[in-house]
């Protein structure tokens, strides 16, 4: 996180990339605000309670935390550059998370929303499909299914096409 003058009192907030509690939305969303930002878009990957077909009992995130932390630091950080936003988050779970809660969360904040939603998308679009985080998706029949942070390639075909790129009126049958 790049700390800026708040406009306000900052509530004590977990900021690390990483963490195995609940994530508080409300709280992260407390020291998003900058007097200098128009927008302030935030995104919450939620924990569905199907997939593959399956009902989900839970996900389990496992990480490779010093790379996932520097690689979202990272990430995070040219999204301030290249968008000039005013502030910029992102945190991801590790651990058991529940159908409902929140996987990870983006918070980016600029002058204008057009810049407010595009880091906000790239910057969730690169940590799915990049950072070293991997899922579990426990099913209530008993069954699991380990994965990628994105499961892209169940739908896409391609290891290395991803759903926000695919456009499945070309894909090859």
């Amino acid at each position: 996180m790049t700390p800026f003058a708040l406009s306000h009192p900052v509530v004590e907030v977990n900021t690390q990339p990483l963490t195995a509690l609940p994530l508080n939305l409300v709280a992260l969303l407390s020291v998003a605000h900058h007097p200098k930002a128009g927008a302030v878009v935030l995104f919450s990957g939620e924990v569905r309670d199907n997939s593959l077909g399956k009902q989900v009992d839970y996900l389990e995130y496992e990480a490779y935390p010093a790379m996932a932390t520097k690689m979202i630091n990272e990430i995070v950080n040219e999204a301030i550059i290249r968008w000039r936003l005013t502030f910029a988050i992102a945190q991801h779970r590790t651990g058991i998370v529940k159908s409902g809660e929140s996987a990870v969360v983006v918070i980016t904040t600029s002058a204008h929303r057009t810049e407010a939603y595009a880091a906000n998308r790239y910057i969730i679009d690169r940590i799915k499909h990049e950072a070293p985080i991997w899922k579990c998706e426990y099913f209530t029949d008993g069954t699991k299914e380990w994965g990628g942070n994105c499961n892209c390639q169940k739908q896409t075909g391609d290891a290395n096409k991803h759903i926000y790129e695919f456009d499945p009126q070309n894909a090859e049958k």
